[in-house]
């Protein structure tokens, strides 16, 4: 029975995965997400339900739009697989709990604004806002059915404290965060504080990383310069991804670490 639950949550992904392909197309272009119905962008024929089996579609068509053969970009199947595995990780990781519909939300919406990021240089409002409002309203609902309050708190705190970390950041160097970055800061507070403060620290150092290495990589290639603009979101949600579905045993290590260290200091002044 578990194992169909896991299933069918990847499936979702699935789903989830061929909206949000719609939602990064159109919604940094300020267009519906919801009319008109998905069509070709250069030859304008509309997709018929059969070339619109996610992943699956792309494969069959060979690439290519079927009416006017110009070739569909790869995001298309990379973003509807990568939604369906990680709803599948974390169905595994959050079971049938109260809090994996927010986490589901959360990961949604990062994944839209990652490749928006990645494509455009841009953290679309229209994206950040409704994915930390569901994401709030799902952990809000976790909570009234757990009693879970202090949980909740812990939450608004971290989406708080986040959002005002990255303006000041932002207020005394524009140059290095744009407002987007205030925003996703916000947001990732809120699905990462669920789990614990540690897990949002972690997420924030892992993007961190993970920017720093890529950059370095690209100028020692000879491929970027210190003044190169990178997708700085992009990096946070990998770093966040990666604490939400395997920070579990970093947080409990250093946890562990700190009580160790907080007993022996103790030890000592007793002594």
């Amino acid at each position: 029975m578990e194992s169909i639950f896991v299933a069918m949550i990847g499936l979702l992904g699935l789903a989830v995965g061929s909206f949000l392909n719609v939602a990064v197309s159109r919604v940094p272009e300020g267009r519906s997400v919801v009319r008109p119905r998905s069509a070709c962008p250069r030859c304008a024929t509309p997709i018929a339900a059969r070339d619109n089996i996610p992943v699956v579609s792309w494969l069959l068509l060979g690439r290519r739009c079927r009416a006017c053969r110009v070739p569909i970009p790869a995001r298309y199947p990379l973003i509807e697989a990568l939604t369906a595995i990680l709803f599948l990780a974390e169905a595994l990781r959050f079971g049938r709990s109260e809090e994996l519909p927010a986490e589901l939300v959360f990961t949604a919406g990062l994944l839209a604004l990652a490749a928006c990021d990645a494509e455009r240089f841009l953290l679309p409002r229209r994206l950040v806002h409704p994915t930390l409002g569901l994401t709030a309203a799902c952990l809000l609902a976790a909570a009234a059915t757990t009693g879970q309050w202090q949980r909740l708190g812990t939450t608004a705190l971290c989406g708080a404290g986040a959002s005002a970390a990255f303006f000041a950041l932002h207020w005394v160097r524009p140059v290095w965060l744009g407002f987007g970055d205030v925003r996703l800061a916000g947001l990732l507070g809120t699905g990462l504080g669920w789990l614990g403060p540690s897990y949002l620290v972690l997420g924030l150092l892992a993007g961190s990383v993970v920017g720093l290495l890529v950059g370095v990589a690209l100028m020692a290639a000879g491929r970027a310069t210190r003044h190169t603009r990178l997708p700085f979101g992009l990096f946070l949600a990998v770093g966040a991804l990666a604490a939400l579905l395997v920070g579990a045993p970093v947080v409990h290590w250093y946890e562990s670490l700190s009580r160790y260290a907080m007993d022996a200091r103790l030890t000592t002044v007793r002594h």
